[in-house]
């Protein structure tokens, strides 16, 4: 469940993300509106995830995926430019992304 309700606020933060670019500076009305509610249930939801994690461990991983998915839907969508030194970036974030999920079970092992 824990789980669950990161990603959920992973995905809404990067739905209230991509809206804000739709919104135009807030010329548009309905992405303008939709910034506001995905960004709402992405922070209430994430609320909710901080009861199972750690912190740090779920703000990195929020954080993280939340970057690597807007530059993705930046790059595929709005065509950003892409090249190499940006896509390794990306890289490095996915890496310490998993290397934060590594730490927590290698600390949560019984010793």
């Amino acid at each position: 469940m824990r789980w669950l309700l990161l990603s959920i606020g992973i995905l809404t933060e990067l739905g209230g993300s991509t809206c804000m670019k739709l919104s135009n500076g807030f010329s548009n009305l309905y992405a303008s509106i939709f910034t506001f509610v995905f960004w709402g249930i992405s922070f209430t939801v994430f609320i909710y995830a901080l009861k199972h994690f750690d912190l740090s461990f779920a703000y990195a991983i929020w954080a993280g995926l939340g970057i690597m998915l807007v530059s993705a839907v930046g790059m595929i969508f709005f065509r950003e430019p892409v090249n190499a030194l940006k896509i390794v970036s990306i890289l490095i974030i996915v890496t310490g992304v998993v290397l934060l999920n590594l730490s927590e079970i290698v600390l949560q092992s019984p010793s």
